[in-house]
Formats: C-alpha cells, sequence, structure tokens
C-alpha cells in the first residue's frame, strides 16, 4: 500500500465526511419528525388517514433508495410547476438538498413502521389507567404513549440510523461530494481503489460505530430509569 497516498487521501475524505454527517442529520430530523407523523397516522381509526400512511410507506419500502434519488434530481425538474416555484426549484436545484429529501422522505417510511410497532407495544392497561385519571389524549401521549414507543423502537431505530448513513453514500450519483464522492476522484486521479476506498469504508465504519455507541448509551439509560 501506497502510504504516501494515503496521507494524502485521508484529510480529503474527511471533508466529504463532513458533508455525509450533514446528509444524515438533516435527512434523520426530517425523516424522524415525519415518520412519527406517519405512525401516529397509521394507529389512527381513521380509514383514510391510516390507509394514506400506509401507501406511502409501502411506496418507499417498495423502490430503491437510488431511483428515488434520480427522481428528485433528474425528474421533479422536468415539470413547469416546479421551475416556476421558488420554494420546490430552490430543493431541487442542488444536489445535496434533493439527497436529503429523498434520504428523509425514505427514512421516515421505515422509521414509521418502526414507531408503529413500539406505539402498539405499549400495554393496554397503561392506556385505560391514564383516562380513568382523567389525562387529555394529549398528555398521555406525551407522558406515557410516546416514551414507551420510543423505547421499545430505540433498538430498531439505531439500525435505521446507521443504514441511513450507509444510504449517504448514493448521493455521490447527483454530484454531491461527500465521502463516496470524493473516493471516486481521488480514485479517477490516482488510480488507486484499495487505498482510497479501505480509508472511506474505514470513515463509514467508525461512524457507525460511535452512532452504535450512542444508541446503546440511551437504551442503557432507559434500562436504568426502568430497573428503579
Amino acid at each position: 500500500m501506497d502510504f504516501d497516498l494515503i496521507r494524502e487521501a485521508v484529510p480529503v475524505l474527511l471533508k466529504g465526511l463532513r458533508v455525509t454527517a450533514q446528509l444524515t442529520l438533516f435527512s434523520m430530523l426530517i425523516g424522524f419528525s415525519l415518520g412519527l407523523l406517519l405512525a401516529v397516522m397509521r394507529v389512527s381509526t381513521n380509514r383514510f388517514v391510516s390507509g394514506f400512511a400506509k401507501y406511502y410507506s409501502n411506496v418507499f419500502r417498495g423502490t430503491p433508495l437510488l431511483v428515488q434519488i434520480f427522481l428528485f434530481y433528474y425528474g421533479l425538474g422536468q415539470f413547469s410547476f416546479v421551475k416556476e416555484n421558488a420554494v420546490l426549484w430552490w430543493v431541487v436545484s442542488d444536489g445535496a438538498r434533493c439527497a436529503v429529501m429523498a434520504l428523509a422522505l425514505n427514512t421516515a417510511a421505515y422509521t414509521s413502521e418502526i414507531l408503529r410497532g413500539g406505539l402498539m407495544s405499549v400495554p393496554h392497561g397503561l392506556v385505560e389507567a391514564a383516562q380513568a385519571c382523567g389525562m387529555s389524549r394529549v398528555l398521555r401521549s406525551r407522558r406515557i404513549e410516546f416514551p414507551l414507543a420510543i423505547h421499545q423502537a430505540l433498538p430498531a431505530y439505531g439500525n435505521e440510523v446507521v443504514l441511513l448513513v450507509k444510504g449517504t453514500s448514493l448521493a455521490s450519483t447527483i454530484t454531491v461530494l461527500e465521502v463516496t464522492g470524493y473516493a471516486k476522484r481521488l480514485m479517477s486521479q490516482t488510480y488507486a481503489v484499495l487505498e482510497v476506498f479501505a480509508i472511506a469504508g474505514a470513515l463509514y465504519l467508525v461512524t457507525n460505530l460511535i452512532l452504535v455507541a450512542l444508541v446503546r448509551a440511551l437504551e442503557n439509560r432507559f434500562m436504568r430509569h426502568h430497573r428503579r
């Protein structure tokens, strides 16, 4: 292996890691918020509301993420109403913003299923007890249902965040220079496939190990309160 090349490649790929972190953070924030809303819709007694959330989940979970990214970046810009709308055009005119929206909508579908499972795992007796105490629907959700649901869903959601980090590598297909994007550029300049992509893989691995450790720390904190 060329260690001089590795020393030159690491700072470049670290610049890409910052972009990867930004893509992950914004996608996760938007995706979790939307996923929580969809999870609440899924458990709704209204057929139209629950049906919409169900079909949304099926569409985004049943189609490849790469196809969704291409549709956002190459497809939406062809519609005249998108070009004429300043906000929509601002989103689709930039590869990074298109990647964030595609990743967020995709992870929202998986997050909704994870949180739905958590909401359905809440013991019905606790809900009835809260109702008997006179708790409102909002207060009951904030103090009982959502905390317990997130506790149950946290391990599965940790896996989804890891998948989201790896999914950001597809942003390189629409000209976004994150870790994989910079790795492709370095490979075309140096032809050092092994060294460059070994470093890129190591950066993804370290990032995901840190995320897994954070999720486990949250799990342990929840379990400590539960034991008490």
